[in-house]
């Protein structure tokens, strides 16, 4: 930010200070889930690059989000660690910027994957003899490349302009991590322009891609209800199910968090929010796609047979 970097190059990062009774159980819950979803996150990717059955489009966009929520949730856990266990609960400026970055184009990215994800849902189900044909390798190839660069884009012109606004007077943020909310709402001076920008795009990355997503599922819904056979509608619903669940338990924090000017942001949201989609979110996702899909299960079940039995 446009601050006195050379006498105060670091921020100070509040978090729970006038609650310090909740850090040693959020530590524990912290040290406990950030390996759950490293581990998780990881055994889909390897699952899915090692078992042919799962060299399909869905698992392919699967693996691009496992590898999103890894990085996604390493981009600000490691940092909450360290302040949550220490008396210091500082990030150096750069260290709040690289974070910023990372944060937020994991984030940005993320929400267009999943519309990706629910347009592939789409065709298979209500196009299913052109699914092969629409969905071939370099569409799908083609398709993740777009969603990264227009998520890069978007985190590096929104935190770059984030970053120009000056601070008033010490440079503390009551908060977990650098987040473009939080810096907005910390900063002095006039931001009402910043305010606008942020609504407008997050409008583009979070409402559009969510709009998609739920008219992608009105045409599966119609569709599916034509399907005579039950099983057939039960296997239908079970290939949708889990990708429904990842988008609301994704997109509602989101949306309450950056659909709404900063200054109207009350003091302990961001913190909740940020806890929720930047680590709950990726924790719960490798069990969700798990548990709900018979050939990611038995993916991750010859996988662990094959470690155990290698040793």
């Amino acid at each position: 930010m446009n601050l006195d970097n050379a006498s105060t190059p670091k921020f100070i990062l509040l978090g729970f200070a006038d609650r310090p009774w909740l850090e040693l159980p959020l530590f524990a819950i912290l040290l406990i889930t950030y390996p759950v979803a490293m581990v998780g996150n990881i055994a889909i990717i390897l699952a899915s690059r090692l078992d042919t059955r799962l060299h399909s489009p869905m698992c392919f966009f699967l693996t691009n989000l496992s590898f999103l929520d890894m990085c996604y949730t390493t981009s600000i856990v490691p940092q909450m660690l360290f302040n949550l266990g220490s008396t210091r609960k500082t990030i150096s400026y750069l260290g709040c910027a690289a974070q910023l970055y990372f944060f937020h184009i994991m984030g940005g990215t993320e929400c267009l994957l999943l519309a990706i994800m629910s347009f592939d849902r789409y065709v298979a189900i209500c196009k299913p003899l052109h699914y092969t044909l629409i969905m071939n390798p370099r569409f799908c190839i083609l398709l993740a490349s777009a969603v990264w660069l227009t998520g890069i884009t978007y985190a590096v012109s929104e935190a770059t302009a984030t970053l120009q606004l000056p601070l008033c007077g010490l440079n503390k943020l009551d908060h977990l991590v650098c987040e473009i909310p939080v810096l907005i709402k910390a900063a002095c001076g006039e931001k009402a322009a910043n305010e606008l920008t942020l609504s407008v795009v997050c409008i583009f990355i979070l409402a559009v891609p969510l709009c998609l997503i739920l008219a992608s599922y009105a045409c599966i819904g119609h569709a599916v209800f034509k399907i005579k056979s039950s099983e057939g509608r039960k296997k239908a619903f079970g290939t949708c199910s889990s990708h429904l669940i990842v988008v609301f338990l994704f997109y509602g924090p989101a949306i309450s968090m950056y659909l709404q000017p900063p200054s109207s942001i009350s003091r302990d949201q961001p913190k909740f929010m940020a806890l929720f989609y930047g680590v709950v979110t990726p924790t719960l996702n490798p069990f969700i796609y798990t548990l709900r899909n018979k050939d990611v299960k038995g993916a991750l079940g010859n996988l662990l047979r094959g470690i155990f039995t290698s040793k």
